[in-house]
Parts: C-alpha cells; structure tokens; sequence
C-alpha cells in the first residue's frame, strides 16, 4: 500500500517562477551570434516574470570546429577558450535582469582536464559551478572529458538549488545527497540524441522529484549540426517534474515542452508545497527512509 491521498497545505515560502529554453542546434557563425540568440530567449522569460532560467548541456557546441579540421579534443579544447566569454555575458545579464540563470553546461579548461560544467550565475553577480560526475563514454572517449568529484546544493532567496548534468540524473545517490542537503529545485541540462537515450534522462529525471521531494526542471536541445565530429542529430522534450500527490499534477508534471521544437517552458514552483509534502504528505520518502538498513555516503569534496 502507498498511502492515502492527504491535503497538503503550504507554508509560507515563495513561489519561483522558473523558465527552462528548449534550445535549438543550428549553426550560429559566431559566439556573438550564438550569444545573442540565448540572450533573447533570456529576456523573453525575464518579462514574463522568470526568477530561474536553466539552459541545455553544451549549448555552445555549434561552435565546435568542423569535423576533420582539427583532433576531436583540440575542438573542445577550443570551445573551452569561448567559455568565460559567455559566462561573463550571462552572468552580467543575469545582474541586469535580477535573475538566476543556470547556464546549463559548458567545456571548461582545468589546467590539462577538460570539464563538462554548469554555472549557477546571480542577480547580485554571484557564480557557482557545478561540474558533471558522471561523463559518458563518448564525452571521454571523442573529447577526453573527465568527471568532476563535488555535489552541493546552493542556498539561494529562491530556494536550495542543485544540478545534475544529463547522465548524473541517471545516478539516484547523486540526487539523494543533494535531497539530504534540503534540494529544493534540481535542474537537469540535458543532450540527447536518439529517442532512447532521451527516455532514460526523463524517466529517471522524474523518478528523482518523487523519490526526493523536489521539483526537477530538465532543458535539452533539438535539430542537427552537420560536419561536426560526435554530434548527431537531437531529441527533446524539456519538462518540469514535480513529486505525486495532492495537490501536485496528477502525472507529476507540471509543464512539459513539445518534442524536438525550439521553444521555452515557464511554470511556478510552490516551495511551501514542498514543504508540506514532506511533513503531511500521503507518503513521506524523506521521513520514511530505513537509515537504518539504507545510507548514502559521499566521498567527494
């Protein structure tokens, strides 16, 4: 038995107007190019009210160098070179439009390793990074990317935020630690190429806003980049998740994106639901954890 239906009052805590860009993959001609088109996308959801916008992972790949020209790695290595550009340009937008902007990843150079990492970036110019734990086989194999080794949650005016890039999600215990640290909102930057790789970000991106009481917002990108090594053809559908009971969605899904159509997401976030899903709620996984029997430990930094 799972429990009977309970009305969960909120409490005081905010409501997050949050908004996910669903991203196309075009070929851009430039970083300025590039940058402008995420910008407006910005703007968009900053006049609709958006206090959160979370980008796709590698959004910044139609910048790669063609296929051929130049090794797989010294491409990436390049596309690392345009990072802090447009990580000081977002963050500044992020100031100027009194928004939190999760830039959803980008290649990031430390000294001889190449990162996959995203940038948690503040209204009063904040700028956190989370590296991705766990990078695939092709991301290693094709552009010598290498897992990062820190996972924390970030205590923001609007709620606790965590990250998880693409196949992180597919890992539960990396999302039960930022649950133990009281994640409010987990966003989930994804790439996806084929269908089935697509389902295993989503079902496993939902799974974790049950299993650990949060809202989960995934982003990825759509359409074909030709003449790139790695880079195939995208599948998307960028959704918010949220935990299954009353008053949440039915479906636990509380917006959801078109399949493979640049477009963006917004949907409200109630913090105060959450807190009383995890109090009252008809089923109550955070209090009702066997700690005795089950444990989590993070080795990391």
């Amino acid at each position: 038995m799972s429990g009977n239906a309970a009305t969960v009052s909120p409490s005081p805590r905010p409501r997050v107007r949050a908004g996910i860009v669903q991203w196309q993959m075009r070929d851009y001609g430039s970083r300025d190019a590039l940058l402008r088109h995420a910008l407006h996308f910005i703007d968009t959801l900053a006049d609709a009210g958006a206090q959160l916008v979370l980008l796709p992972e590698f959004f910044s790949v139609p910048l790669l160098a063609p296929a051929g020209s130049i090794t797989p790695r010294a491409a990436m290595e390049a596309l690392a070179d345009e990072t802090p550009a447009l990580v000081d340009a977002l963050g500044a937008r992020a100031v100027a439009r009194g928004l939190w902007i999760v830039a959803g990843s980008l290649p990031l150079r430390a000294g001889s390793q190449l990162l996959n990492s995203a940038f948690v970036l503040g209204p009063q110019g904040q700028r956190e990074v989370q590296h991705k734990l766990h990078v695939t086989p092709g991301e290693h194999a094709q552009w010598g990317i290498t897992g990062g080794d820190g996972l924390r949650v970030i205590d923001t005016p609007i709620g606790r935020l965590g990250v998880l890039v693409c196949y992180d999600i597919e890992f539960p215990e990396a999302a039960r630690v930022l649950a133990d640290q009281g994640v409010d909102i987990l966003c989930v930057p994804s790439w996806t190429d084929i269908r089935a790789g697509f389902l295993r970000v989503q079902r496993c991106a939902a799974a974790r806003a049950i299993e650990n009481e949060c809202y989960v917002l995934l982003s990825g990108s759509t359409g074909y980049l030709a003449g790139r090594d790695g880079i195939d053809s995208q599948y998307t559908q960028s959704a918010v998740f949220t935990p299954a009971d009353i008053p949440f969605p039915p479906d636990a899904v509380l917006a959801q994106a078109d399949a493979n159509s640049e477009q963006y997401l917004l949907a409200d976030l109630d913090l105060g639901l959450l807190d009383a899903l995890r109090e009252r709620g008809a089923v109550r996984n955070g209090k009702d954890r066997r700690r005795d029997l089950l444990a989590v430990s993070w080795r990391g930094r």
